[in-house]
């Protein structure tokens, strides 16, 4: 494992899955269990290819998808903060000979990688859309993390399915209340929506996140949805599948 100097406030995070080591901030960025679920929904090519993790933040869900696969990856962030910890954090994990960082506005992202030529892409955008009652000064980092503020879920779509090859696939998680908007905008750019997931809380409870797989140029048919997944039980425990997410290779 490579060594790195940390800035102020900062922590080492190591996680069981390959045992990751992740740089963390708790007034800057720490990922939270929406990034360890993404990367184990991604069904990335198990050998070479091209993967971009769009909106990637201190570099948690490709960290963690890395050892599914062999693919060079390319992490794309816009606030140089982020970038850095994400940077500093593949160097800890050994991966710099796969894991890239491009500290860039998400919409430039075709000046450095070409069109047609992604085999998936990964995004765990900005959840809420911009409003004047958002609180920007208090924590930026946070602000520009969770709203659309510097790019739209209309973007991130277009951008993903212009970045896709043929048949390459699209990895997205999201809030279940922005579903129906998804959906028709991956309609709109020839995304084929082929897996849905909702994830609870608890059981009872509604869902609080939704994974989406969608294919470009896919057959607009053959849509699943996929079993419940559930995070903790009635003692707050962490339910097994999630755990095995967390905790296990």
């Amino acid at each position: 494992m490579g060594e790195v100097a940390l800035l102020p406030g900062e922590r080492i995070d190591q996680l069981a899955p390959a045992g990751i080591r992740i740089i963390q901030h708790p007034h800057v960025f720490a990922f939270s269990l929406d990034a360890v679920l993404l990367a184990a929904f991604a069904q990335l090519p198990k050998r070479g290819g091209q993967v971009v993790d769009l909106g990637a933040g201190n570099g948690a869900v490709s960290l963690f998808a890395a050892h599914h696969t062999t693919a060079q990856m390319t992490l794309v962030e816009i606030q140089p903060r982020l970038a850095d910890m994400a940077r500093r954090s593949i160097v800890l994990n050994d991966l710099t000979q796969r894991l890239t960082v491009l500290n860039m506005p998400m919409q430039e992202i075709l000046t450095e990688i070409p069109k047609d030529s992604v085999d998936a892409v990964m995004t765990n955008p900005p959840y809420f859309k911009d409003s004047p009652t958002i609180e920007k000064k208090s924590n930026p980092h946070f602000a520009l993390a969770r709203h659309e503020l510097t790019v739209t879920l209309t973007e991130v779509v277009a951008l993903s399915a212009d970045l896709l090859k043929f048949n390459g696939k699209l990895f997205m998680v999201h809030r279940p209340d922005r579903l129906g908007e998804i959906l028709s905008k991956l309609q709109v750019h020839q995304l084929a929506p082929k897996r849905l997931r909702f994830v609870y809380p608890k059981a009872g409870r509604e869902a609080n996140m939704v994974l989406i797989e969608a294919i470009r140029g896919g057959r607009p048919n053959g849509l699943r949805v996929l079993p419940p997944l559930v995070v903790y039980d009635e003692q707050g425990n962490y339910e097994a599948e999630v755990k095995r997410a967390l905790f296990t290779d």
